[in-house]
C-alpha cells in the first residue's frame, strides 16, 4: 500500500515510522491524536473517525481551512510558490505579514508558504508568539498540491481542535484509540532542542502524559500508544506500559548531515 506524505514539512514527522506505528496501533472506531503535527499517522491509517488536536493554533486553523475551502486554498497558496517569492527579502516580508495578520484565511496561506520556504521546515515562535524561523534558501520549494487534496479528502472523517493534550485525553470515549507523539525527550543534555511551539513541553508534562495513558488504559479500557526517544528517562516514564517496542528512526534535524544517523525510538503501548 502506498504511503501518503503530509503536505507540511515537520520536525519529528512520523512518515518514516508509519509502518512500525501502524503495526502496534490497536483497532478501534476513532483515533485520537493530541499532538497531530503534520498528521502522517492520520494520513496512513483507516479509522472511521479522527479527533486531531494540537496546541498550535496556526496549525489547526490551517487544517480546518484546507478541509473546508480546499479549492480556494490550493489556488491562492500556489501563487506564493512562483520563483519571485523564493527570495530572502520577500520571505521576510511575508513572515512579517504573517506575524501581524489576524485574518485566519491569509494566515493559513502564509503558514504553508513559510513552512515550505523556511529553514528545515521548522515551526518555531519567539516569546512574543512570532514565527521566527529564517529563510531556507531552497532552489525550488515544492508545492504540495496532491498532498493537500489527499489531506482534504481524509479530513472529512476528522475533527481538528486546538487544545492542551490533557483536555483531549480526558474527553476520550470508549472505543477510541490514542496515539501520542509528544515533543521528544532530549537524547543528551546538549541536545535539548527547545519547543517547536511557545509552550515548552517539560519533564513534568512527559510524566503527566504517561500517568494519563496509564489511567486511560486501566480505568477506561482505552489503549494508548506513545512514541519517544529510547532513553533511560523515557523507559523510567513508561515503566507502567504493558509493552515497550524499540524501532530505528533516522533523525532529520541535525546541523551536521553526518549527525542524521539512525537512533532508537521507543513505542510504549498501554492496553
Amino acid at each position: 500500500m502506498k504511503k501518503n506524505r503530509a503536505f507540511l514539512k515537520w520536525a519529528g514527522g512520523k512518515y518514516p515510522l508509519v509502518e512500525e506505528i501502524k503495526r502496534y496501533l490497536p483497532e478501534g472506531n476513532c483515533l485520537i491524536e493530541p499532538f497531530v503535527g503534520a498528521g502522517s499517522v492520520f494520513l496512513n491509517t483507516d479509522y472511521e473517525n479522527y479527533i486531531l488536536a494540537d496546541i498550535n493554533s496556526d496549525l489547526i486553523n490551517l487544517y480546518n481551512i484546507v478541509k473546508l475551502r480546499t479549492d480556494d486554498f490550493v489556488r491562492d497558496s500556489r501563487v506564493l510558490f512562483a520563483s519571485e517569492f523564493n527570495q530572502s527579502e520577500c520571505f521576510y516580508a511575508m513572515r512579517e505579514e504573517f506575524n501581524s495578520s489576524s485574518d485566519a484565511y491569509r494566515r493559513a496561506i502564509l503558514f504553508l508558504y513559510l513552512n515550505r520556504h523556511c529553514y528545515n521546515g521548522l515551526c518555531r515562535y519567539n516569546l512574543s508568539g512570532e514565527f521566527n524561523v529564517p529563510f531556507g534558501r531552497y532552489k525550488k520549494p515544492y508545492f504540495p498540491e496532491d498532498e493537500l487534496y489527499w489531506f482534504a479528502e481524509k479530513a472529512s472523517k476528522a475533527t481538528f481542535v486546538c487544545e492542551h493534550y490533557q483536555d483531549t485525553l480526558t474527553k476520550a470515549l470508549a472505543g477510541s484509540v490514542v496515539y501520542c507523539d509528544p515533543p521528544y525527550a532530549p537524547l543528551s543534555a546538549t541536545a535539548n532542542f527547545t519547543a517547536y511551539h511557545t509552550n515548552n513541553f517539560s519533564v513534568t508534562d512527559q510524566k503527566n502524559l504517561a500517568r494519563l495513558a496509564t489511567q486511560l488504559s486501566v480505568e477506561n479500557q482505552i489503549p494508548v500508544l506513545i512514541s519517544n526517544h529510547d532513553t533511560e528517562l523515557t523507559r523510567d516514564w513508561y515503566f507502567q506500559a504493558s509493552s515497550l517496542y524499540v524501532v530505528k528512526a533516522r533523525r532529520t534535524i541535525s546541523r551536521n548531515i553526518l549527525g542524521r544517523s539512525k537512533v532508537n525510538e521507543l513505542l510504549a503501548l498501554y492496553s
